[in-house]
C-alpha cells in the first residue's frame, strides 16, 4: 500500500508542475519569420498570436496573395518553434520520460 500512496503523491506533484508549466507558457514568446525576415509572427507558448510585423517592402496592394502566403509561412514557423519549446519543457518536467507517440499536451 505504501507504493500506491507514493504513486498518488508523485501523480499530484506532476499535475501541479504541469499546471505551473502551462501558466508559464502563456508568458513565453516565440517569433517565426518568412520572406527573409520581412514578415514576423510572434506567438505565446500556448500558440496564440501576439504580434504581426510586416516590412513595408512586402506590402503591395496589387499582390495580396504574397502577403497572405508570407503570413501563413511565418505563423507556421513560429508554431513549430512553440511546439519544440513545449516538448523540451515537458521532457524536463517528466525527467526525460517521453510521451507516447502521437500524444500531445494541450496548449
Amino acid at each position: 500500500m505504501k507504493n500506491l500512496g507514493q504513486m498518488m503523491k508523485q501523480a499530484q506533484e506532476m499535475q501541479t508542475r504541469m499546471q505551473q508549466m502551462q501558466e508559464a507558457l502563456a508568458e513565453v514568446e516565440v517569433t517565426g519569420q518568412s520572406g527573409a525576415g520581412m514578415v514576423n509572427v510572434t506567438l505565446n507558448g500556448k500558440g496564440e498570436m501576439k504580434k504581426l510585423k510586416l516590412d513595408k517592402s512586402v506590402v503591395d496592394p496589387d499582390d495580396i496573395e504574397v502577403i497572405e502566403d508570407l503570413i501563413v509561412a511565418a505563423f507556421n514557423d513560429a508554431k513549430l518553434k512553440v511546439e519544440q519549446h513545449v516538448a523540451e519543457e515537458t521532457q524536463k518536467l517528466m525527467g526525460g520520460m517521453k510521451l507516447p507517440p502521437g500524444m500531445k499536451l494541450p496548449f
